[in-house]
């Protein structure tokens, strides 16, 4: 199965458009107030109008309220909400009141994080395995932290998931050699500042992805 990518933490129509160029099969609009990507809800409406159906349009959280939620939904026409340090008992709440397929992050620095892949597994509808940031980090991801791939050899997956941490055009097809993602998930390894998208880095990203194939 070929490997594709949600390029995530989208803010502009160009960065937008050049995603959709290279073939992403996954957005990300982020809806969290103290991320550089964090999207206003006309912001959202405007991204999510220019984005294809075949092409999914993925709200990133951190803990949402249901107000924040329904808001991103509406804006966003999110068809996939992705959870950053949320209860499993959350994300299946949510998963129930929405109907939509929720995504589960689980942060990961030793074997022992991978435990948390079991926890949500009655909840979320799949995973993404991301690189622990820092006890004191004002975000839980998109810092360009990556985790040792080899942490995810032999282990039993119990839900479809997919590769974020720390990627970008040089390492993203170690990265699919390595652990065998089928998804791939980038963001400040595509941009030239937090929160600052590059065309040309999204570009070279999925070229390198195609490559990789």
């Amino acid at each position: 199965m070929p490997t594709t990518a949600k390029i995530c933490g989208l803010t502009t129509i160009e960065t937008l458009d050049a995603a959709l160029a290279g073939g992403a099969s996954h957005v990300g609009l982020n809806f969290f107030p103290p991320s550089p990507r964090n999207l206003s809800a006309d912001q959202a409406r405007m991204l999510a109008a220019r984005t294809p159906d075949q092409v999914h349009r993925v709200g990133v959280f951190v803990d949402p309220d249901d107000a924040l939620l329904d808001m991103a939904i509406a804006a966003g026409r999110l068809d996939i909400l992705q959870f950053h340090k949320t209860a499993p008992a959350r994300i299946a709440e949510v998963a129930r009141r929405t109907g939509l397929a929720t995504w589960a992050a689980i942060a990961i620095k030793t074997r022992a994080d991978l435990d948390h892949a079991r926890d949500v597994a009655g909840a979320a509808s799949a995973i993404l395995y991301d690189a622990k940031t820092p006890d004191n980090a004002a975000l839980p991801g998109g810092m360009g932290v990556r985790f040792d791939w080899s942490l995810l050899d032999g282990f039993r997956h119990p839900l479809p998931w997919a590769l974020s941490g720390g990627l970008d055009a040089d390492n993203v097809a170690e990265a699919i050699a390595r652990t065998g993602a089928t998804l791939v998930d980038v963001s400040s390894g595509v941009e030239t500042a937090p929160g600052v998208k590059d065309v040309d880095k999204i570009a070279a990203f999925l070229r390198a992805l195609i490559r990789s194939g």
